[in-house]
């Protein structure tokens, strides 16, 4: 019997896609039968226009009519092939959105083991133990510096007054050393006492200017 029908088990049965792509081609051929039936009304109509009223005319409007009906049928056959391959699309996005659904719910528990396992291996006590251990370290730190930057000889609290005091007499004490600093001691720019010797005269300068000698 299978010799003759032959067997069905072995032919893969067609996808939702097979079949959209599928009714999607018979669309296309339904709606290039409507063009030229389109193109075919609108001849019987230009005649229709030319003609008077008589037989001639009926004739051309019965082919018309009949035309016409043929269109009718082929737009309600589209109407419903479109609807069908709207429903078939839903389908398909409704699938696939299921699909990507769970791929997400297993991605999710692969990862929710993952979490589990690794949180497994921490211990909360030991984080607040080092927690601890370096807070302690870091008032040790603190207190080494401290330590270490203490200042000797220096009483703990002195009067501002005290030292505003201080500072005037300071003041007063310089000003009294300036004043017993000779003047040309005071800046390189002073001018030279009168008392400062000339320069020695030498012995050609005797032979050349006598009367240099008699000046000094």
């Amino acid at each position: 019997m299978n010799r003759i029908f032959g067997s069905g088990k072995g032919k893969a049965k067609p996808s939702l896609n097979d079949a959209i792509a599928s009714t999607d081609v018979r669309i296309d051929g339904f709606e290039v039968k409507i063009r030229k039936l389109d193109a075919e009304l609108t001849k019987y109509r230009d005649q229709m226009k030319r003609l008077k009223e008589g037989p001639g005319k009926n004739a051309v409007k019965q082919r018309a009519m009949r035309v016409l009906q043929q269109k009718k049928m082929y737009e309600a056959q589209l109407g419903q092939l479109q609807q069908q391959t709207f429903n078939m699309e839903q389908a398909s996005m409704t699938t696939e959105n299921l699909r990507n659904t769970m791929a997400t719910v297993d991605a999710m528990k692969t990862a929710n083991k993952e979490m589990k396992r690794q949180y497994g291996k921490l211990d909360i006590d030991k984080i607040e133990s080092i927690h601890y251990d370096m807070e302690d370290l870091i008032e040790q730190a603190n207190e080494i510096q401290e330590s270490l930057s203490r200042t000797y000889g220096v009483p703990d609290e002195v009067d501002e007054a005290d030292l505003e005091a201080e500072l005037e007499a300071l003041g007063d004490d310089l000003l009294e050393e300036e004043s017993s600093i000779p003047s040309y001691l005071r800046n390189d720019t002073a001018e030279l006492p009168d008392f400062v010797d000339e320069p020695p005269v030498t012995e050609s300068a005797q032979k050349e200017r006598p009367d240099l000698v008699k000046a000094v």
